[in-house]
């Protein structure tokens, strides 16, 4: 399967590493940038691209750790690989710890560099669907007005229209309508999917006294 999608991003000042590391990445079809320094790195990486990246963890002016810091401030969520001339225990457990997929060793194991990239791309994906999942739920629900939202909130409590009507301090045939209209702007069809929806979504409903006794 073909991997020209996905562009591995490599930062190194060692210039033989980069070849090293770039040519062997290329033979699997997988797309490479390579950038000598992490200040060019940061003015030329493009976030909105799919990939990984492969980190030197010792590098002058700005370190391995620093840029993976560097890009968690500026809220770019990228998969990183950190490579070491020398194995150092506490540096990989920090890097471990801030969500590294893996820590390799010079000279870096071809084997090991490619199963680590591919754990970054199942990562990758995956991120990137929850958050088209997420950026898609935001805007069906920023589709719905105030009392919309109102009413679903009490829909997936599991109240029953009058009920929801007696709590809004109106009546049961206006519930249905703005029920009926919140269900088709969101696109569920059952009250399974509305849950379903609400919990993909962090909406916890809220539950009165009687029922917080009683769950």
């Amino acid at each position: 399967m073909s991997d020209a999608g996905f562009t591995v991003f490599i930062v190194d000042d060692d210039p033989a590493v980069l070849r090293a590391v770039s040519r062997l990445l290329r033979a699997a079809a997988f797309q490479t940038r390579t950038f000598a320094s992490p200040r060019e790195f940061l003015a030329e990486h493009e976030p909105s691209l799919p990939g990984c990246a492969v980190f030197d963890v010792a590098m002058p002016d700005l370190d391995g750790l620093a840029l993976q810091q560097a890009l968690a401030v500026r809220g770019v969520e990228r998969p990183i690989i950190f490579i070491t001339a020398r194995g150092d225990v506490p540096t990989s457990v920090r890097a471990m710890k801030a969500g590294a997929v893996d820590f390799l060793t010079k000279p870096v194991s071809a084997d090991d560099l490619l199963a680590a990239v591919a754990r970054a791309r199942q990562m990758e994906a995956q991120a990137r669907q929850t958050r088209s999942e997420r950026a898609s739920i935001e805007t069906r629900l920023a589709g719905l007005t105030l009392r919309e939202r109102e009413v679903f909130i009490h829909v997936v409590a599991g109240k029953l229209n009058k009920q929801i009507a007696w709590d809004l301090g109106t009546v049961e045939k206006t519930i249905k309508v703005h029920r009926g209209r919140m269900m088709h702007k969101l696109g569920m069809r059952t009250i399974q999917d509305l849950v379903r929806f609400a919990e993909r979504a962090g909406i916890r409903p809220f539950l009165d006294p009687a029922q917080r006794k009683l769950s």
